[in-house]
């Protein structure tokens, strides 16, 4: 018995020399750390949470008091659980949280696999810019609670089924970022995203800024990229520049200044669209001269966090119940 419970608390103790190879390291205030290999149900953590390399962890009801930390390649599924400190998942790792409170930021590294939120409240969330690895980020929402800023700098963004931001929203060289039927309370940015971006049915109260993207920028329905119901308010100007894939802006109101200018091909602003202060565009020359892009419709990629959260699922349930 005295061996056995010997090797159970050397379990939870963790080098700091081992935790530093994880990126970003787990803070060294942390007395222990509980490794988590497998499921774990309604029990409370009393320290730091901590998913090996390469491991899965399935959490159903768990309360973690201190920080949680997923390795590379590490998996970590929780449903109904609440963390009371930061959630931070290394390249190539996941993290999947649904009914679940976060208390602190989740942040993931360059080369994370990708984070995904439903029906989940959290604080500000960051994606890393795409690392050395092949791996593509991303990010998927629904009916997601932000307090706070997100902010992403890799792969697919998509903001979905009444996520509310009480902060802004910044995405910087990412694949693509969609925002639908959502809300923002803060100023948003999309700049030099390869695939454009969709904000469709949704709130948006800053000022918003779209410059540089690639891809088709679609600000309601009736565009090239996404068939939506319905446009969105927009609490002050709206700005999109620099655009080669194309832009529409319908069926929107705007309380403040459209501005439409330096887009290949020219914007197309519907007259259904309502602006209280003026609209901005090219000169009709310049217009006129712009070449027409067929922009590709978007596709639905979130399966991929469906499957690999099932496969995390599985790994754990085989790995059996983790000593919590």
């Amino acid at each position: 018995m005295r061996g056995t419970s010997m090797r159970k608390r050397l379990s939870l103790v963790v080098a700091a020399g081992v935790l530093a190879g994880l990126t970003p390291a787990i803070p060294a205030s942390a007395a222990l750390v509980t490794h988590c290999i497998g499921t774990g149900g309604a029990v409370t953590v009393p320290n730091d949470l901590y998913v090996p390399a390469g491991e899965s962890c399935s959490l159903t009801g768990t309360i973690v008091t201190g920080n949680v930390s997923v390795a590379a390649g590490g998996n970590l599924v929780v449903s109904g659980g609440k963390f009371s400190g930061d959630v931070r998942i290394a390249g190539n790792g996941y993290f999947d949280a649904s009914d679940t409170d976060v208390t602190g930021p989740v942040v993931l590294a360059a080369g994370g696999y990708g984070v995904y939120l439903r029906d989940a409240a959290t604080g500000a969330v960051t994606v890393r810019a795409k690392g050395t690895t092949t791996v593509d980020s991303f990010l998927f929402t629904e009916g997601a609670t932000v307090t706070g800023s997100v902010n992403v700098q890799a792969g697919e963004v998509r903001i979905d089924k009444n996520t509310s931001i009480t902060g802004g929203l910044t995405s910087t060289g990412t694949y693509y970022t969609d925002v639908h039927d959502s809300f923002v309370d803060g100023a948003v940015s999309v700049l030099n995203s390869s695939t454009g971006s969709v904000f469709c049915g949704s709130s948006i109260r800053g000022k918003a800024t779209f410059a540089g993207n690639l891809g088709a920028v679609q600000l309601g329905p009736n565009g090239p990229l996404d068939s939506c119901a319905s446009g969105g308010f927009w609490g002050k100007d709206v700005s999109v520049t620099s655009t080669t894939g194309g832009v529409t802006v319908d069926d929107n109101i705007i309380d403040g200044v459209l501005t439409a200018t330096g887009n290949t091909p020219a914007a197309q602003i519907a007259d259904n669209n309502r602006i209280r202060r003026g609209v901005v565009t090219d000169p009709p020359a310049a217009a006129a001269r712009s070449a027409r892009a067929a922009a590709q419709p978007r596709t639905d990629d979130t399966a991929k966090a469906e499957e690999r959260r099932t496969d995390a699922v599985q790994e754990a349930k085989a790995a059996g119940p983790a000593d919590l």
